[in-house]
């Protein structure tokens, strides 16, 4: 449970593994890798942190702070799934995707609140391949989505 001591020194907690709003599942597994599902940045109670779009709605910095909800989110999945979060091996691959008004480009920027709080937990494990790509829209308006691929120990 080390990566969870970390989260609470962090003073962060998983929120509750959230409900897939749709017809999938929110984890696959396949051999030693677990496909995660896209997650928004839903609060515990329900509420969606930080609606709209990037470069009109919502600043970068509120941006970043809903991808690193993203990302507890995700990891929040995965536990559900594995049961410990320790046995996550690597990080390999997250996609991030920023609800973006025209003309705004710092997707990355806002894909930092992923990818650093990943890093954080898991030290050299948590490095990661990225994607932060811009969008029209994202389901209920949320200011971020993001997926994630991982490798599982044995």
């Amino acid at each position: 449970m080390e990566i969870e001591r970390k989260l609470a020194e962090m003073g962060l907690e998983l929120p509750p593994t959230p409900t897939p709003g749709g017809n999938y599942v929110e984890t696959v597994r396949s051999g030693n890798y677990l496909f995660v599902a896209g997650h928004v940045p839903r609060k515990a109670d329900g509420e969606m942190l930080h609606p709209g779009k990037l470069g009109r709605d919502v600043t970068v910095e509120q941006g970043y702070e809903a991808a690193q909800l993203v990302a507890l989110n995700c990891l929040s999945s995965i536990k559900h799934a594995i049961g410990d979060l320790d046995k996550v091996k690597q990080v390999l691959k997250v996609l991030c995707m920023v609800n973006s008004a025209d003309g705004f480009g710092d997707q990355p920027r806002v894909a930092n609140g992923a990818s650093d709080l990943l890093v954080n937990l898991f030290g050299d494990r948590g490095r990661h391949t990225r994607s932060a790509v811009g969008m029209g829209g994202l389901p209920a308006n949320c200011c971020v989505e993001a997926e994630m691929m991982v490798e599982l120990e044995g």
